[in-house]
């Protein structure tokens, strides 16, 4: 089973994740969601093997600009799963899948949690 990471590169704490990935000899599929964004259904299935389907704001980053920008505060779920998919950057990182495990990597010592 390939592990995957969904990485931000310029985010120190993704960046922990992967090298304890690394070092545990494990390369994982690198997905940088912000070159590459993930499509609402793609956001969907993550939230699901997360466990937070019906809690989207939990794999959220919910101090963004984009969060307030948008007054979805008071969105509905499917308007957060909608605004992940436009603003990828509200999409808390790392998100490691092993599987039908997820985990997000704060801290990143969690990403062991799905090896």
């Amino acid at each position: 089973m390939t592990i995957k990471i969904y990485h931000n590169p310029r985010c120190s704490k993704s960046r922990q994740a992967l090298t304890l990935l690394e070092e545990k000899g494990i390369s994982p599929e690198i997905i940088e969601y912000l070159n590459t964004p993930l499509n609402e259904g793609e956001i969907k299935a993550l939230a699901t093997l997360l466990g937070v389907e019906n809690d989207p704001r939990a794999m959220m980053r919910v101090k963004e600009d984009d969060y307030k920008a948008n007054n979805l505060k008071e969105a509905d779920d499917a308007a957060l799963f909608k605004a992940m998919a436009t603003f990828p950057k509200l999409i808390e990182r790392p998100i490691i899948v092993n599987g039908k495990k997820a985990t997000i990597g704060r801290p990143p010592e969690n990403a062991l949690d799905v090896i």
